[in-house]
């Protein structure tokens, strides 16, 4: 076994190599670029290397310094992790030649399986199914848009070493199919240093289910069953589970049987994910090969109990498989939220900055130890309170994973486990998450990839958020502002007959857009037990742990346990639970009336501005002073977390003056040009 590892790679998935690595006895190397110098996974690992500059091009996927880190400090392996170099032949083959281990796939399957072009036609030849397409190299745009009216829309156009979303667009039409050519090539390029594209059928209505594979050295190859990963916003995950609630058991070994010929074939060592698309007749066809650790595999070691991780370390070391397929158990229901650094509430619009406030719900589960009986309920992160999210990178702030009984047991955890983690100071996509939760289509299991597209189609909004009793979070803001108040009416000094009263009536006022805000009149009355508040005809009976300046309350309400966020920010309180906020101000009967009569002041109108929805890098204006130009043309193109976001013309216009240049550095709002 190996004496000392290094990670290559940063964030949540370098935190959580190095848990496993630590239990194992093995010291660990991290490496790290000028973004990351205060970084969790610097902290946690026994060394640590710098490696260059911000950009990824300028430090994670330079191979060389990764091997003269391994060299210097003397790891003996080293482990990709996902992402960057991970499904890299040349640098699994460079790593070999220079005697240290990598602990994943041989070269040769990265170069068979992690080319999709090669994979393809390599899984045809195995008698795995796959779907029709253009399997070659794709030139130019013209050629795309020719190649896909030959294929028939819709299509998928793929860059040949993508992952993990990048470098993949669906086209419906020839306009789609030229520009979605140039941005995958050009996302590929700046991701993975390879622009090849090709095109295949998108089979409408699909369900997106993989297959976890793990290889030895002796030629032994399982699969651990199968995770659900339909659930996807622009063909990136946002919730996987495990196992699918949609195929049969037949199925199921139907596909793991498929999985495994095709990892044999190319003489697989290591965990790897075979990608298959699902009909809803069953039917599966095969995507891709991912030939390294995927990012939702916790609820793979969840309903398996099986630390994959260390079984990468150890397959590499050369040791066989301690189980066959028959010993590998499937236990519960496990599921997996991505929480982004993104605004849902603004298209998903990537959100950097410092973490003011970073605290994860309680945890019952660690990676790398075993699932306890019961369930629960655990977080993989590589950031911390006070840490900044970088724009440089992807947009992960952590992953929170839960484990029950069965599937409602599963989303019941997660649902409550949303409530209670607690982030500020950048934009996250909890609220979102919350809302999928509670949709009536997720809970029975009737979804497809096309979800998220079909169920808000104009993008999520406020009032998107479904919640069986909006009052609950008034009556919370209601007994928040009494407790204000008895603490007030405990101050000493003050003039008598003058004091202050706390009363029982009050009205929360929640605010609406343009002023349009909601009026609820409580009364609330206060004794040993808790508070009882009474709205509506309806009475919350509440009692709840809940301290000055905390934000996270937890309690019961009329018997019922419940997790909350309440937050005071001058005359306000923030209040969220089930993906619901409100802002709300309690307030007298009679300082309502007189909110009502108050003009409503608009917002400055901003319509003669494009201005930068995001922070990040300006890289491309597609337009000059004069131009006339028409709405959904082309504008502007940022880069942030290695996702390139085109901007275009809400309406038809004349461009009058650029405001920003190619290259520069955008904050959000920040204006790019103005218009006559």
């Amino acid at each position: 076994m190996f004496k000392k590892i290094l990670i290559a790679n940063r964030g949540e998935i370098a935190c959580r190599v190095i848990k496993t690595a630590r239990r194992m006895g093995i010291a660990t190397v991290a490496v790290y670029s000028e973004a990351d110098r205060g970084a969790r996974h610097v902290k946690l690992a026994d060394e640590a290397v710098f490696i260059g500059p911000a950009p990824s091009r300028e430090s994670y996927l330079v191979a060389d310094r990764i091997v003269e880190a391994c060299k210097a400090t003397g790891a003996q392996a080293v482990h990709p992790g996902y992402g960057f170099l991970s499904e890299n032949e040349d640098f699994a083959r460079r790593v070999e030649d220079e005697g240290i281990v990598f602990i994943g796939p041989k070269h040769h399957s990265i170069a068979a399986m992690g080319d999709k072009i090669a994979s393809k036609k390599l899984a045809t030849q195995a008698g795995v199914s796959t779907i029709p397409g253009w399997n070659d190299a794709i030139e130019t745009p013209e050629q795309a848009v020719e190649i896909a009216r030959g294929i028939g829309y819709p299509v998928m156009i793929k860059a040949s070493a993508g992952g993990g979303g990048k470098g993949l667009r669906v086209a419906f039409n020839d306009k789609e199919a030229f520009d979605g050519f140039a941005s995958c090539r050009n996302e590929a390029r700046n991701s993975f240093g390879d622009d090849r594209v090709f095109i295949e059928k998108f089979v409408e209505s699909p369900r997106h289910i993989e297959i976890q594979v793990l290889g030895d050295a002796h030629g032994h190859v399982v699969y651990l069953h199968e995770r659900e990963c339909s659930i996807q916003r622009r063909h990136q995950k946002v919730i996987e589970e495990a196992p699918s609630p949609f195929i049969s058991d037949a199925t199921r070994r139907a596909m793991g049987a498929q999985a495994v010929a095709l990892a044999k074939a190319v003489r697989y060592q290591s965990a790897g994910t075979v990608e298959f698309v699902v009909g809803k007749d069953q039917g599966f066809y095969f995507l891709e090969m991912n030939t390294r650790l995927q990012v939702e595999h916790p609820v793979t070691e969840c309903i398996t109990g099986i630390d994959l991780v260390e079984q990468m370390i150890r397959v590499a070391a050369g040791e066989p498989l301690p189980f066959t397929q028959e010993q590998i158990p499937r236990r519960g229901w496990a599921m997996e939220c991505r929480i982004n650094a993104e605004d849902p509430f603004r298209g998903f619009l990537p959100s950097t900055g410092r973490l003011v406030r970073y605290l994860p719900p309680p945890t019952t589960m660690e990676a790398s130890l075993p699932v306890p009986e019961g369930g629960g309920v655990r977080v993989d992160t590589g950031v911390f309170e006070g840490g900044e999210i970088p724009m440089f990178y992807d947009s992960m702030i952590a992953k929170l994973i839960v484990h029950g009984a069965d599937r409602a047991d599963a989303i019941a955890r997660m649902r409550e486990a949303l409530n209670g983690f607690v982030i500020r100071g950048v934009a996250s996509n909890i609220p979102f998450q919350a809302a999928l939760l509670a949709h009536s289509k997720f809970v029975a299991g009737d979804f497809t990839t096309g979800f998220i597209a079909e169920q808000y189609p104009t993008g999520f909004r406020a009032e998107d958020v479904p919640h069986d009793d909006p009052d609950f979070l008034a009556a919370l803001a209601a007994t928040a502002y009494r407790r204000y108040r008895q603490r007030a009416a405990g101050v000493a000094g003050q003039l008598p007959g003058h004091e202050v009263v706390i009363g029982t009536d009050f009205v929360v006022v929640v605010k609406g857009e343009r002023g349009q805000h909601r009026h609820v009149p409580v009364t609330v009355r206060h004794d040993a037990a808790g508070d009882t508040v009474t709205t509506g005809g309806r009475r919350y009976e509440i009692a709840k742990d809940w301290t000055f300046g905390g934000i996270r309350a937890t309690g019961t309400c009329n018997g019922r346990p419940f997790t909350a966020q309440i937050e005071r920010d001058g005359v306000w309180y923030r209040v969220a639970h089930d993906g619901l906020r409100i802002e709300a101000m309690v307030m007298s009967a009679r300082a309502s009336e007189l909110l009502r009569v108050m003009p409503f002041k608009a917002p400055p109108d901003t319509s003669r501005f494009l201005l930068s929805p995001m922070p990040g890098l300006l890289v491309d204006i597609a337009v000059k002073p004069g131009q006339a130009v028409q709405a959904g043309e082309r504008l502007a193109v940022i880069e942030a977390m290695k996702m390139e976001n085109i901007l275009t013309a809400a309406r038809d216009g004349v461009v009058h003056e650029l405001l920003a240049a190619r290259g520069e550095s955008l904050a959000v709002d920040q204006p790019i040009l103005s218009f006559q």
